[in-house]
């Protein structure tokens, strides 16, 4: 069993072997004659091949297989030449017969006419057109390949496809260039094999002939007639099965990727248009009319492609309802079929992480068939987004709603509706930076991200508002807006263990010993889980994993609590933090009166799940009031609000604020570094 593997692992090595040996050893005619015919059976094999394929891919080998078989020819003709110039031009049964054959009663100029009609064809029709196709096809696989590798991300994205099937898809892109590269340069063997016949050809004609007369002294009429009928036979041998494999290339470059092979597919698409038929068949009994045509041959041909035509429609008549019929059918039982396995049925209840449905009206901007745009820009901020957070969040699942009007459309996170907005296609968004006033005609509206006063207006009004001053935006951009601040709203809660165990995978491939160390002997993927949910929450990028497990690894032994562990963290990621909030070097603050920290160490209250605030109502009451007064404050001054608290107040004072200023900033002073320069531009008070 081993031996036949390894020949069936080295059968390319010994083919090209044999062949060099046919090219340097003499051999016998019968073996040559049995060289000949399996030449040809190859060749016609390669051609079948290529008729039945539905893609190229499917029979990528053929460049190679090209090489090895102009390599075999070669060799037949070398060994054919030795035969014919050695053995006073008999070269064996086949090239004997064949050549008698084609040259009728003798005639050496018919047998030359006819060989070189075959190699002119092969050469100028054939494997040159192919060669042109090869080449342009290369060119435009080379230049379509960012397209479809875009095409392709936006799939996987938008949830059409899994990571096998785009890794998949995006392998065959790749071997379909290399095909057609490689095809481009291979179908030039072909191209050199042709002017290498006409070349053997020539050499076996005048070295038989000086062979015939010089060396073995015969008439020079016989000589010319024995050596041109071997010459001719051993090249249409030769040249047959090169025309069968030139017809391949070109087969094969010009055949496009389809359902079917080359016979289904021309059958249906010939004759799938019944009137052209009999257009053409009328045409053929109208050309009886000029005289000296044949009209009985007209007559036949004009009759079988109108009868042909008629039993074409009326098939198609009868065949058009039964199709609709069965595909009904087809679709009920295959609901049926779903429905008995019980895994379909569990399938039914997944819900998808994010999900963005539409009404029909805004469909344009998410098919890209129709130019829309909307999937390329959710390709480009899932990018953005992991470079900012360091979290990759799940692909968006896009799909219509016939339920939802026209113009609107719902973002749902696990299946529960988040947002939603509506938008006119066809129209501009503007907004006012300078405030809620309009000069430009147009339907009000709010801005679905922000809640902004907003306004559509016709494209053509672009220009003018631009030049007024107006922020204008496409309506692609106003849903792609609002769903980037719905994910990153929601962004702790698209982190699920798969994601979790994603971040794992790519950190162990750089850093295994930590990974190893750290989970699950520390921490469960679940904390870890909770750990970085608190972090995105508070808008903290988690890129720096390692420093996160390091400092996991370092505290667990004697902290279990994931929100006391997850302080630590942001301690450690100080420089991060610091960047965020101060990327010029400078920070300016509100600090908390030191009677609002106490009163809030002195409210934490502690119990089985974790530490908790029990504040009373109205001292936390008067806290967030005097908040906002100062937030108001740094916001009229064009100054972004931070709270600078010390380290043991720090999370209960975010959960004090969180439910009504979610996105307010709420440090402490270990989490600045100490080259910034901090500046108290006020105070908390309870």
């Amino acid at each position: 069993m081993s031996l036949v593997k390894a020949l069936k692992g080295s059968i390319v090595s010994i083919a090209i072997v044999l062949i060099i040996l046919i090219i340097i050893m003499p051999l016998p005619s019968q073996v040559l004659d049995f060289l000949l015919m399996l030449n040809l059976a190859l060749a016609m094999t390669i051609l079948l091949i290529t008729t039945n394929i539905t893609s190229t891919l499917q029979f990528s080998i053929f460049p190679s297989l090209l090489l090895l078989t102009t390599l075999f020819r070669l060799s037949l003709e070398i060994q054919s030449t030795r035969l014919i110039l050695s053995n006073g031009g008999k070269a064996g049964d086949v090239i004997n017969t064949f050549g008698t054959f084609v040259i009728p009663n003798g005639n050496v100029v018919i047998g030359l006419i006819v060989f070189l009609i075959i190699v002119v064809a092969q050469f100028l029709v054939i494997t040159k057109g192919a060669e042109r196709v090869s080449e342009v096809a290369a060119r435009f696989t080379l230049d379509a390949m960012p397209g479809k590798q875009m095409a392709i991300d936006a799939d996987l994205n938008s949830g059409l496809i899994t990571e096998d099937a785009a890794r998949r898809r995006r392998s065959d892109i790749q071997r379909e260039a290399d095909f057609y590269g490689s095809m481009d340069g291979a179908s030039k063997f072909v191209k050199g094999d042709a002017v290498l016949a006409i070349v053997v050809m020539i050499i076996n004609i005048i070295g038989g002939i000086i062979s015939g007369l010089i060396m073995n002294g015969g008439d020079i009429n016989t000589v010319m007639s024995t050596y041109t009928i071997a010459t001719v036979g051993s090249g249409l041998m030769s040249q047959i099965p090169a025309l069968l494999i030139s017809t391949s290339t070109g087969i094969i470059v010009t055949r496009a990727a389809s359902e079917d092979n080359m016979s289904a597919e021309l059958a249906r698409q010939l004759f799938s248009q019944p009137i052209v038929l009999r257009t053409a068949g009328i045409v053929m009994l109208l050309m009886m009319l000029i005289r000296g045509f044949p009209w009985p041959t007209l007559l036949i041909i004009g009759g079988m492609f109108i009868l042909l035509s008629f039993q074409l429609g009326r098939n198609k008549a009868k065949g058009k309802p039964k199709q609709q019929e069965a595909e009904k059918l087809s679709n009920v039982n295959s609901e049926i079929e779903m429905l008995k396995n019980p895994e379909n049925v569990y399938s039914m209840l997944e819900v998808e992480t994010i999900e963005m449905e539409f009404g029909y009206s805004l469909i344009p901007l998410v098919e890209e068939s129709q130019g829309g745009t909307f999937v390329d820009k959710v390709v480009l901020f899932r990018r953005q987004f992991a470079l900012e957070s360091g979290i990759v969040i799940p692909s968006v699942r896009m799909r219509d709603n016939i339920q939802l009007p026209n113009n609107r459309y719902v973002i749902k996170i696990r299946g529960e509706k988040v947002a939603e907005g509506s938008l006119l296609v066809g129209n501009l968004l503007i907004m006012n930076p300078m405030g809620d006033e309009f000069l430009i005609d147009g339907i009000d509206t709010i801005e679905p991200a922000f809640g902004l006063s907003a306004r559509w207006i016709a494209q053509e009004k672009r220009d003018e508002a631009e030049m007024d001053g107006y922020t204008v935006i496409e309506p692609a951009s106003v849903m792609m807006t609002h769903l980037s601040e719905v994910i990153r709203r929601h962004a702790a809660e698209l982190i699920g263990r798969r994601e979790m165990n994603s971040v794992i995978d790519v950190i162990k491939k750089h850093n295994s010993a930590l990974v190893d160390e750290v989970i699950p002997n520390k921490i469960s993927v679940g904390d870890l889980q909770k750990v970085f949910q608190n972090l995105i929450r508070e808008n903290i990028p988690v890129r720096d994993s390692v420093t996160i497990l390091e400092t996991i690894a370092d505290n667990t032994p004697k902290i279990k609590d994931t929100d006391i562990l997850t302080e630590y963290v942001r301690q450690s990621l100080k420089r991060t933090i610091t960047h965020k909030i101060a990327p010029e070097g400078e920070l300016k603050v509100m600090t908390i009166d030191p009677t609002v920290e106490k009163q809030i160490t002195s409210s934490v209250r502690t119990s089985d799940q974790g530490a908790y605030l029990a504040l009373e109502p109205d001292v936390a009451q008067s806290i967030i009031d005097n908040l906002s007064r100062e937030i108001e404050r740094f916001n009229k001054a064009g100054i972004s609000p931070v709270v600078l608290v010390s380290p043991a107040v720090r999370m209960y004072f975010k959960r004090l604020t969180e439910q009504v200023l979610p996105d307010l900033f709420v440090v402490s002073y270990n989490e600045i570094d100490n080259d910034i320069k901090i500046t108290a531009v006020g105070a908390v008070a309870a």
